[in-house]
């Protein structure tokens, strides 16, 4: 173990950070130590966690050196996976630079077993701030073993919004919106681009012919190693037919779901199913949306609408909607009010007459109203979405009413009430 400690800690003494690319939520380098909590950073796996950590780390190694700083990846296939590399880390970084770090970096750190109690010595026992990262819910402030709760504050990381992809793109927003027409007409075709393969930071940046490739790859490797493994599920086809079938699902239950699995021949029971739905939302890769209603019994008779944490594997894995720009923009703007932490439900009449995307609560209450919509041309389009957005926003008594047009050079009269937000507007915003 001391020979395979001398070349872990050797690396990082030489290592040189990568380029970083600024996101507009950082990791706080300083303050939650004093309070003696943990920093967790969760999210879906290829997010930027891991990005985020070494961005925290260049801007502590202004002020400190590599002795006071400690970063390991815990997917480092080298390591392995066992109790006694958390108990002779400290040790072992103490007979390298003759002393202990101020500042302990863990990535993936819940591969470990016994993981959280180690935590928890440390934080009672050392004068060390401790930033840890996960690609599943176990890390989430919900789940985390008891002897961490209250112990620790959470950073959840999304994948980029569409400020961060320009940036990534090496674009300016300021810039291209002065530039008009030209500017307007670049960011528009930005905009495509990020609404179709999404905001995955490998993704932005690799070549469009490797981007559903990748993709796809991601989309295995969730099935593979933040399900199947972490809950000992046997067989993957029913899984992934079931991830499938919500891709391809506007709205589902868990009896929909159930009958179109045994229509193709899967023998699979109906709590099964309902694991399946709880496994995927664990990995980050799902977010059921409900209907609302002050009612929760009606609430639970009522379908749900399905959600995934980026656009991309709705163009890369769904048959029915990977051309769809109205489902990918309704898929955009909910995660980008889930990241806002936005509390949201879709509203439907009982006869399924009127129906608006997005009902923001706040403290319980109807805050604002949201209908996307990417082609308001048409009269009779317009007629049906500004009827449902108002007839809606009076049974509901909420008078904040938002239109969402794709294109905010249309001429559209809108009624009293409602006001227009471009999609640009609203992402740059």
């Amino acid at each position: 173990m001391l020979s395979f400690w001398e070349t872990i800690l050797s690396e990082w003494e030489r290592k040189t950070l990568p380029q970083i690319f600024p996101r507009t939520k950082e990791i706080p380098v300083s303050g939650f130590g004093q309070l003696n909590k943990i920093l967790v950073i969760n999210g879906f796996r290829r997010t930027g966690k891991t990005y985020l950590l070494l961005s925290a780390i260049a801007k502590l190694l202004k002020t400190y050196s590599k002795k006071d700083i400690f970063y390991l990846n815990f997917e480092d296939e080298r390591i392995p996976l066992t109790t006694h590399v958390l108990t002779d880390l400290l040790p072992a970084f103490q007979a390298h630079f003759g002393q202990k770090p101020k500042f302990l970096f863990l990535d993936e750190v819940q591969n470990i077993p016994l993981w959280s109690k180690y935590i928890r010595r440390i934080l009672d026992n050392e004068d060390m701030q401790i930033f840890l990262t996960g690609s599943s819910s176990k890390m989430s402030s919900f789940e985390l073993p008891s002897e961490l709760r209250g112990r620790s504050l959470e950073q959840k990381v999304t994948p980029l919004n569409f400020r961060e992809f320009l940036i990534f793109k090496n674009e300016s927003p300021e810039q291209e919106k002065a530039r008009l027409p030209a500017g307007q007409a670049r960011l528009d075709f930005l905009f495509n681009e990020y609404l179709t393969f999404g905001g995955l930071p490998e993704i932005v940046r690799a070549r469009p012919e490797d981007k559903t490739n990748i993709l796809q790859e991601y989309f295995r490797t969730v099935i593979r190693r933040e399900i199947m493994e972490r809950f000992n599920l046997k067989n993957e086809e029913p899984l992934k037919t079931v991830a499938k079938l919500l891709l391809n699902s506007t709205y589902f239950s868990l009896s929909k779901i159930y009958r179109d699995l045994t229509s193709q021949g899967i023998k699979i029971g109906k709590n099964t199913v309902g694991n399946y739905f709880s496994y995927l939302s664990s990995s980050y890769l799902f977010a059921p949306i409900s209907h609302f209603t002050y009612s929760l019994r009606h609430q639970l008779t009522r379908p749900q609408k399905a959600f995934f944490v980026d656009n991309g594997f709705i163009t890369t894995l769904s048959t029915k909607f990977s051309q769809n720009t109205g489902r990918l923009l309704e898929n955009l703007v909910a995660w980008h009010l889930k990241a806002a932490g936005k509390e949201i439900y879709y509203f439907q009449n009982e006869r399924k007459t009127d129906e608006v995307d997005f009902v923001v609560l706040k403290n319980g209450q109807p805050e604002e109203l949201i209908q996307v919509c990417s082609d308001l041309s048409d009269r009779e389009t317009q007629k049906r979405e500004f009827g449902a957005l108002l007839r809606t926003g009076k049974k509901l008594g909420c008078s904040n009413l938002t239109m969402m047009p794709i294109d905010e050079t249309e001429k559209i009269s809108l009624p009293p009430g409602i006001k227009a937000v471009s999609f640009i507007d609203f992402f740059l915003s």
